[in-house]
């Protein structure tokens, strides 16, 4: 049953189903001083009545219980006879349940009672510990008192030795942790509140320090045994477009990730770094110049976006800055016609092309390079780890992988989902770039800010609308899209304005001609739903507005807002919101308007969310802890990684013994897994 129930198997598992809260049964309540702001109650008085009320079903035992200073009133609906035989008037008694008032007075339904004279020691001298269990459990006997008394015994059968200490004895004193068995038995039974924090504290601890140690175990193997292609040089393709054909200075962040980069390439190790940056943060020009340093070492190079749109989008922009210097860029999607198809791989396959834009379609078994020495990954997030691995087939010796995501991750969830990557941040905007202004609107400013528009389109700008759903629904009081689109055109009628629309149910050919349109200036306004979120880039787009706004996640609402501002017109995004708006949505629409920071708004993210629902991280294995929270206890993970990083930088191997204990925890414990380490 507990296998089934809460997937217990062995003593451990026991031992790390942690309860969820304790009760205090330290202290007394003196009956005339509760109050209803009180949970749980203990009190000590004579028993004065004991008398059963009601019928049948309405069938009851109400007994008073009085100390010095008032009564309060208990009540039994099951299991009558046996209270009564227990119970008897004049005696004292120990009484402890959940408070509850009626008709203003004091009452516990269902308490524990035990009887002061029969039991010299009666009460607890712990606080008393409450485990979550299931209903089957409590029907067969297990509930949470059960449960402790289970635990009690289990810590009968157990010993120090049995729960032995795994962090190293320096540490232990620089924290002043108490020991691993303390840990255990006061977080279970605790004697006082402070020892029940000192217990979680370490815990906490231990679950983010050998998280960091696993991930760093899997970094050094990578570093010291994965063999990579060594860039040795950086020659005339990289020299010539950063002095002739660079249209912008980078910034002091782009040198610092390309110093990264090339270190990576240098060492004769694959290199496989995740590279994150804010939206129009220039993460795309970083990854040609690292391109371009592959082909000056004689290899080729990719990149693999997630949509068509986005990849003829990166073709064209390549072409537009590398043709001048008389280098070809092939595009390679899967609405490639097939004899264009075939030229195209004949071309990858005999190295006659050095870069490579594509789809899925670059893992097809059908693409084969003569020497593929770096693959890019733009929005790793929308790619499955297999279709990612497959790149690495792609050479004999793996290609160095970069993958790139504009979501910017919290550093504190950065340090465990994807602490076994190394990671680059460009956090700094190009210059010139004009902060966004972001607004929230109510439905009943809708007439302004359809003016507003109107005006900007008079200047030549272009707009976006983004609704969250395709169908109407009942249950959701949203506009879809399809109505959506009629209500846009009443307000802005054909011939005089034009419209593009593209979602998630129509076909690849369908959403790239109306894109197509939009980016042309054909159309002056795009209706779509998120489909739009990733990469699209129209310089002279300069309003966002997105309906129903409290419907969207901060992460989603950030990364569609970056649609426009990427011009040197002034920008604007317009969160539209029916007038009930719950206190988190409010929220993230509040945050959206104080800040253009990409890794703050994923910070409040984490916070609102939690990790486990951010870019489905879950899957890493790293987030499944029991007690440490990363939002709560980032220096404690802090000091976790730093005290990682010294155990590596004075034991690679965990071989030392001072050390051993930890090694033989770590061989012991479950397998670890991890998705990043195949990005």
């Amino acid at each position: 049953m507990l296998k089934k129930e809460l997937q217990i198997f062995t003593f451990g598992d026991l031992l790390n189903h942690f309860p969820f809260r304790h009760l205090d049964r330290t202290q007394i309540q003196v009956i005339g001083q509760i109050n209803p702001s009180m949970d749980h109650v203990q009190v000590r008085g004579i028993l004065i009545s004991m008398e059963v009320l009601g019928e049948r079903r309405g069938r009851r035992l109400v007994a008073q219980l009085r100390d010095r200073t008032g009564i309060i009133e208990l009540t039994w609906f099951q299991g009558i006879q046996w209270v009564q035989k227990s119970l008897a008037l004049g005696n004292e008694y120990l009484v402890f349940g959940k408070l509850g008032f009626f008709l203003g007075k004091p009452q516990l339904n269902h308490p524990e009672i035990e009887s002061v004279k029969d039991n010299a020691n009666a009460g607890k001298n712990f606080l008393e510990p409450v485990y979550s269990v299931t209903e089957k459990l409590k029907a067969r006997g297990l509930n949470g008192r059960a449960w402790s008394k289970l635990t009690q015994q289990l810590f009968m059968v157990l010993g120090e030795k049995e729960i032995s200490e795994i962090l190293p004895q320096q540490i232990i004193q620089a924290e002043q942790f108490i020991s691993r068995w303390q840990a255990f038995l006061y977080i279970h039974f605790p004697t006082s509140q402070q020892l029940r924090d000192e217990a979680i504290r370490r815990l906490k601890f231990e679950e983010f320090f050998i998280a960091q140690l696993r991930l760093g175990l899997l970094r050094s193997a990578r570093h010291r045994f994965s063999k990579g292609h060594v860039f040795s040089k950086v020659g005339d393709n990289f020299n010539t477009f950063f002095h002739q054909h660079l249209a912008f200075p980078l910034t002091g962040a782009q040198k610092r990730v390309l110093k990264e980069l090339r270190q990576d390439t240098s060492t004769g190790k694959q290199m496989n770094r995740l590279l994150q940056g804010d939206v129009g943060s220039g993460k795309t020009i970083v990854a040609l110049m690292l391109m371009l340093i592959a082909v000056d070492n004689g290899f080729q190079a990719c990149i693999m976006a997630p949509t068509e749109i986005l990849a003829k989008q990166h073709a064209d922009n390549f072409t537009a800055m590398l043709s001048p210097m008389g280098m070809e860029v092939v595009l390679l999607t899967g609405s490639v016609k097939s004899a264009e198809k075939k030229k195209i791989l004949q071309s990858i396959e005999s190295g006659k092309v050095s870069i490579v834009v594509g789809t899925h379609a670059l893992i097809e078994e059908t693409v084969k390079f003569q020497n593929l020495g770096l693959a890019v990954i733009d929005e790793q997030h929308k790619f499955g780890v297999a279709q990612r691995a497959k790149l690495w087939q792609k050479n004999s010796i793996p290609p160095h992988m970069l993958v790139m995501t504009a979501t910017p991750i919290p550093r504190t969830l950065a340090m465990t989902a994807y602490g076994d990557l190394d990671y680059s941040v460009i956090d700094e905007l190009p210059p010139g770039r004009t902060p966004i202004l972001t607004v929230h609107r109510l439905d009943d400013a809708r007439p302004q800010v359809m003016d507003f528009i109107k005006s900007e389109i008079a200047l030549g700008r272009q707009i976006y609308f983004i609704f969250p759903l395709i169908e109407e629904s009942e249950k959701l009081q949203y506009e879809d899209l399809m109505q959506g689109f009629e209500n846009v055109k009443a307000w802005f009628p054909e011939p005089k304005y034009w419209i593009s629309m593209v979602h998630g149910r129509m076909t690849a050919e369908q959403k790239n001609v109306n894109m197509s349109r939009f980016i042309n200036k054909e159309t002056q306004i795009m209706l779509g739903t998120t489909v739009i979120e990733v990469g699209v880039n129209v310089p002279n787009a300069t309003v966002m507005v997105i309906e129903s706004a409290e419907k969207f996640g901060l992460s989603q609402l950030h990364q569609l807002r970056g649609r426009v501002g990427r011009g040197s017109e002034k920008s604007y995004c317009i969160l539209l919101s029916g007038s009930q708006v719950g206190r988190d949505a409010k929220d993230r629409l509040s945050i959206m308007c104080s800040t253009n920071d990409g890794f703050k708004i994923a910070e409040k993210d984490l916070e609102l969310r939690g990790p486990g629902d951010i870019q489905g991280t879950r899957q890493s294995g790293t987030l499944d802890f029991k007690l440490a929270d990363l939002v709560q206890d980032k220096l404690l993970l802090e000091k976790s990684k730093q005290y990682a990083e010294q155990i590596f930088v004075s034991d690679p191997d965990i071989k030392k013994q001072e050390n051993s204990s930890l090694k033989e925890f770590l061989q012991v414990e479950k397998g670890f897994t991890t998705w990043g380490k195949i990005s």
